[in-house]
């Protein structure tokens, strides 16, 4: 049985994107196989669609760390057909044929089931990026984060990961900064529940000093790099900062006196290879107490057809906001 998907193919070392009809039975020998009826559109996809081989090691190949969909048949004894399911992140998109295709095969290790008061296509309006905020969120309430301990700070907020994550902040009742380079979009940022917009490149610089005026009691950071340095250094005591992203940078010359002068915490979270329970955990939370009734209001909807343009968009860091891709 023939299906279309997305297919990354490496020519003369030039990485070309096209769609094409694939067979079932080209996908990996797993027991799960998944009529995908959803996905979405991350930077890691992005990157495995331009031939990024920190990402994926071989092609052609088919992108997309996410997928909602329909248990079509499986071998395993946790699901049976007709279950309605998420898959994010473990080997899927990577080396794993993932979501840009009409199907996909997986073990039933990586399938949460889809919580009732939650529809497939909401779930694809959180992703791997909603996924990461929770895991995050999670971290920093655990370590007893609470709004009356002060403001928190989100970074890369008109990202998908910096969008939910202002969401999430506000339904729960904090006051939230929105650290952003796309200053034109501050109304946008303010509707969503932003309570002040800073340009991030009052941030962006060398560290301006190893103990600063204490502003945070805590924050979101999808950016790492400088402005993760200088946040750092703006904490007040007892902070917590969740760290996920490095678009500003893979290295943190940043100041030790933050950590032992006000027992800051540092959090690093890796989504993709989070336990399945706590994956469960976050997406039980999306139904319930951390659901958002208006994630749907600034989601992109987009065929397969129109993926392509969708990446190179994301690669020129013209993407706000996140994109679902809908399945017929």
């Amino acid at each position: 049985m023939e299906y279309r998907a997305l297919i990354t193919t490496e020519k003369n070392k030039n990485f070309i994107n096209s769609i094409e009809n694939k067979d079932i039975a080209d996908l990996p020998d797993n027991d799960t196989l998944i009529k995908v009826k959803y996905s979405s559109l991350n930077y890691k996809d992005a990157l495995s669609a331009s031939g990024n081989k920190g990402v994926t090691r071989s092609y052609p190949h088919t992108p997309g760390i996410d997928a909602a969909g329909i248990i079509e048949n499986t071998s395993g004894n946790k699901f049976k057909p007709g279950d309605e399911v998420i898959v994010t992140g473990y080997d899927m998109g990577m080396n794993t044929y993932g979501g840009f295709g009409e199907f996909i095969k997986v073990p039933q290790e990586w399938i949460v089931k889809k919580p009732k008061n939650l529809t497939l296509s909401e779930s694809m309006a959180f992703g791997t990026a909603g996924l990461t905020a929770g895991l995050c969120l999670r971290k920093l309430l655990k370590n007893g984060l609470k709004p009356d301990d002060g403001d928190v700070f989100v970074s890369g907020v008109t990202g998908g990961v910096g969008i939910i994550s202002l969401m999430l902040f506000k339904k729960l009742g904090f006051r939230v900064s929105a650290i952003t380079g796309k200053m034109d979009q501050e109304e946008f940022l303010k509707n969503l529940g932003a309570n002040n917009v800073i340009d991030r490149n009052t941030l962006d610089l060398e560290l301006i000093s190893p103990l600063q005026k204490p502003v945070y009691a805590g924050g979101i950071d999808a950016v790492g790099g400088k402005i993760l340095a200088n946040l750092i250094c703006s904490t007040s005591q007892r902070a917590a900062i969740a760290c996920c992203g490095m678009v500003g940078g893979l290295s943190l010359d940043t100041s030790i006196f933050p950590f032992i002068l006000r027992g800051l915490s540092l959090f690093g979270i890796d989504s993709a290879e989070s336990l399945i329970d706590v994956k469960e955990e976050i997406w039980e939370n999306f139904s319930s107490d951390w659901k958002l009734e208006n994630i749907d209001e600034n989601i992109k909807d987009i065929s397969l057809d129109e993926l392509p343009d969708e990446i190179d968009k994301i690669l020129k860091g013209k993407q706000i906001g996140r994109v679902r891709v809908v399945y017929d």
